[in-house]
């Protein structure tokens, strides 16, 4: 079984786009999918919206349904919450509703996962047949956290924040009581503790596309998710044998 997230939090506009993308890209492969659109306490309002959605998507693909937190907590706590609806499942992924990544190369990083049989995440890299429409800002950003990441919490990836990733089921029990972090950090936390752990992962070059509407706050989230690097290593030191 392959559990695909999508979190969204007052997103319900810009999923409609790439939910029917998905939605019918997942129809084409015949997949079996279960794709569970997690909404992380949007409100009254949202939730009726992402349920007309769900029946205009289930038109094209059966195996999707809505998860609705009860609170707003992030992005991280709605994955795990809904991840955890299927305990027993083979594999773990999650993919923004932006559309950034697209829903052919998000379904083509679910294939390329299981067919090595290891966690397989996406990597916004310019290559000879990927491009990354990325500006200035967001690349020292981006730069700058991953160097961080490598210092503080010893993860070495070459994009630790990408919103595509798919994860070995059984790797992931492993981990998942240890994961704290419920916004941004979600992603290097989760790597943080696969490699404490002792797991690896492989790396895919993807397109990736800058879309608007994001709610990401370039100064005071870069200033959150440092601070959370330091929790995650605070807390990979003390669960570390002396």
């Amino acid at each position: 079984t392959t559990i695909l997230v999508t979190p969204v939090w007052k997103d319900s506009v810009r999923l409609r786009g790439f939910g029917r993308e998905l939605a019918d890209e997942l129809a084409r492969r015949e997949s079996q999918v279960r794709w569970i659109i997690a909404d992380d306490g949007s409100g009254f309002g949202e939730k009726e919206a992402l349920q007309r959605l769900c029946r205009d998507f289930e038109m094209a693909y059966p195996h999707v349904r809505v998860h609705f937190a009860p609170k707003h907590f992030g992005k991280g706590s709605v994955v795990r919450e809904a991840w955890a609806l299927e305990p027993e499942a083979s594999w773990y992924a999650f993919v923004d509703a932006d559309g950034s990544v697209t829903a052919s190369e998000m379904l083509d990083l679910i294939a390329t996962a299981q067919a090595s049989g290891k966690s397989t995440l996406a990597i916004r890299k310019n290559t000879e047949t990927t491009k990354v429409d990325e500006d200035l800002g967001r690349k020292l950003r981006h730069y700058g956290f991953l160097t961080a990441c490598r210092w503080i919490v010893g993860v070495k990836s070459e994009d630790t924040q990408c919103g595509a990733k798919v994860l070995k089921g059984e790797d992931y029990r492993a981990i998942a009581e240890n994961l704290r972090e419920v916004g941004l950090a979600f992603d290097a936390e989760l790597l943080a503790e696969l490699a404490a752990a002792g797991f690896s992962w492989d790396e895919v070059p993807v397109n990736w596309a800058r879309m608007a509407g994001s709610r990401v706050h370039p100064w005071n989230d870069a200033a959150d998710m440092l601070a959370a690097l330091f929790r995650i290593r605070g807390r990979l030191k003390f669960a570390s044998p002396e």
